[in-house]
């Protein structure tokens, strides 16, 4: 099986696990990425399609468990936690370091929201490289 071609008209310069997090562009597109790949995991869950938007503090939460949040500033809010595991995961996604279907599959084993997400961005982090 070949892999899929992405076309991308942007570079992606980052050298940082921090700076992707606090990338507000990968934030906003890694918001639509993230509810996309949840809904299609709760879709699997459900055995029917469902569109569903991934609550702020489920990722927050994620982030904590998954010893992220340490890596960010101490006075942030959930909303700004929350975007900086979006951008973590739509960059994990455009660098090919996960697929669709491995981001839904570990979110579908997990019977807790907060537990799937805790177990994708510690399985992506864990995954990116930067030289």
């Amino acid at each position: 099986m070949s892999k899929p071609v992405r076309i991308l008209s942007f570079n992606l310069p980052h050298k940082t696990l921090r700076e992707v997090m606090f990338d507000h562009d990968l934030a906003s597109l890694g918001d639509a990425y993230t509810n996309f790949v949840y809904s299609l995991a709760l879709s699997n869950q459900g055995g029917k399609p469902v569109g569903k938007k991934v609550k702020g503090e489920i990722l927050a939460e994620a982030m904590k468990k998954a010893g992220l949040r340490n890596q960010l500033p101490s006075k942030m809010t959930r909303h700004t936690i929350a975007d900086t595991a979006e951008a973590l995961i739509v960059y994990a996604w455009l660098k090919d370091q996960m697929t669709v279907a491995e981001s839904v599959n570990i979110l579908a084993k997990a019977q807790d929201p907060v537990k799937g997400f805790c177990n994708l961005l510690s399985t992506m982090a864990a995954r990116i490289k930067f030289f």
